[in-house]
């Protein structure tokens, strides 16, 4: 099976002038040369693409792939993620993991937990705020939590999204509307433990690969798994399996909310618990961070007992189900090109 790659490399985009933070979901060869590696040892021939322009002037010229893996984040717009899993629709083409109008969904976080609440899924009651004006006007009970409505990998969320009092409600929405010119969604605390639980298939093949307890530690930056955590995780952040009670009713949580939104093939779930100790769904990652070394979903694997090669293996697996294909694994593997920008 010939499987492309699509990916938005941070070089690419740092060389042309945007900031670490704005490319902070963008992936870096390391990443692509893992997915590759693994594909190999699955049997596959592999053909990394690019981005959505490289993508574009590749399918114009008449190229064509049994399979696209992608983990291509897109760069602006709700529907920035969804940009390359259409273009591959519109020229029937199946890709990883879940399709344009799931994808848009999830990155927008306050019409993703409308939905949520509409399904029964447990979400933190929450406000969108689209200017300063909204924020005195919200009607939740402090403390609250703000961030972006449609950014990923923490970008926006720091100690100060924790506001105990309307001033710092108005303020720090005022800051974020103007640093990322969208809105803010304002939900209320859950001042309980905090999971990413991992996500392996599509619908009732969906199954929990474990759950994940994030713990921050003395020096990081308090009240939330920030960016700046994440950047400085092995300094800020402990990552432990958990098998307890909460971590179950969590894995339940999730797989509830993985299925009301129709995600497929693999992904992670956060969830927190609240002051009652019930798991609560803070958001869907269905584009998960495939990084072999530090990304949360392989951290959760390794954890769990799980190899990268098995992790993307269920990944193309379950695609490859869904688009009648199967994996060659009479094919002998060899050393992978290197990802180029």
């Amino acid at each position: 099976m010939r499987v492309g790659i699509t990916y938005d490399l941070k070089e690419v985009y740092l060389e042309l002038g945007y900031s670490p933070e704005e490319v902070a979901e963008f992936d870096c060869p390391e990443t692509v040369q893992g997915i590759e590696e693994a594909l190999w040892r699955l049997g596959c021939e592999t053909d990394p693409v690019g981005n959505i322009r490289d993508l574009t002037r590749r399918l114009a010229l008449g190229e064509r792939w049994d399979l696209v893996f992608n983990i291509a984040e897109g760069l602006a717009g709700y529907a920035r993620e969804s940009q390359v899993p259409a273009l591959l629709e519109a020229y029937a083409i199946p890709c990883t993991f879940s399709d344009p109008l799931v994808l848009a969904l999830c990155l927008h976080k306050g019409l993703a937990k409308r939905v949520l609440q509409g399904c029964g899924v447990p979400t933190p009651d929450f406000a969108v705020v689209t200017e300063r004006e909204d924020a005195a006007a919200v009607d939740l009970a402090f403390p609250l939590f703000v961030k972006p409505v449609a950014e990923g990998t923490s970008k926006g969320v720091s100690a100060r999204s924790l506001c105990r009092d309307r001033a710092a409600l108005v303020q720090v929405c005022a800051e974020l509307l103007a640093a990322f010119r969208q809105p803010v969604l304002v939900e209320r605390y859950l001042p309980g433990r905090e999971f990413t639980v991992g996500i392996l298939g599509t619908g009732k093949e969906a199954r929990s690969l474990g759950v994940m307890e994030v713990l921050l530690q003395d020096g990081a930056e308090s009240g939330a798994y920030s960016l700046r955590n994440k950047w400085d995780w092995e300094r800020c952040v402990d990552y432990r399996l958990a098998q307890d009670a909460a971590a179950g009713e969590s894995a339940a949580v999730a797989l509830a909310a993985w299925r009301a939104l129709d995600c497929r093939d693999g992904g992670r779930v956060d969830v927190r618990l609240d002051e009652h100790g019930r798991a609560q769904v803070i958001e869907l990652n269905p584009l998960p961070g495939l990084n072999p070394s530090y990304s949360d979903l392989p951290i959760l694997c390794r954890l769990a007992g799980m190899s990268y090669d098995d992790l993307i293996g269920g990944i193309v697996r379950s695609a490859a189900a869904r688009a009648g294909l199967s994996l060659d694994s009479g094919r002998a593997p060899r050393a992978p090109r290197r990802a180029m920008g």
